[in-house]
């Protein structure tokens, strides 16, 4: 099992084993009750425990709920790689603060994937030129829109009649 959050994060946001596997479990079978988690692959767990389990997690926002005669209904709020993107992404923004020279942590990212797949590395130069595509277009497109607006504040030529 993976853990999903990163261990930069404050462990008030951290999962713990238990509430990935409650996350897990839910993200399998799209939501659940307490009981149907349990009946489901954790028999070994009390109903209370389940039950305050599933209630931090909808506290913590990744859960939704909703009451289903005396029980809640939960269901993920967020699919597995939503999550797991935000935690990449923390993870990398905290790496690039904590260093004085961003290319450090990034020549780390590069080892890194070198190490494990080439083709890794091919993704993450395709992933580079995309977003930089990406980001010239709207620059290009802000460029255009402060033209027209300019254009628009200036004065024109006086009508004569």
């Amino acid at each position: 099992m993976h853990r999903i959050f990163h261990p930069f994060r404050s462990s008030s946001q951290q999962l713990g084993p238990l509430e990935q596997r409650l996350l897990d479990g839910l993200w399998a079978r799209r939501s659940a009750t307490v009981r149907e988690l349990l009946e489901d692959g954790c028999q070994d767990l009390a109903y209370t425990t389940v039950m305050t389990t599933l209630d931090r997690l909808f506290k913590k926002g990744l859960l939704t709920r909703s009451e289903e005669g005396r029980a809640f209904r939960y269901a993920p709020q967020f699919s597995r790689e939503e999550l797991q993107r935000e935690a990449a992404g923390n993870a990398f923004r905290q790496l690039l603060d904590a260093s004085p020279a961003s290319s450090l942590p990034l020549s780390f990212l590069v080892d890194i994937l070198g190490e494990r797949d080439m083709q890794l590395l091919d993704d993450l130069r395709t992933l580079v030129e995309s977003k930089r595509r990406e980001l010239g277009q709207r620059e290009l497109g802000q460029r255009k829109m402060r033209q027209r607006e300019m254009g628009r504040s200036e004065p024109g030529p006086k009508e004569t009649k």
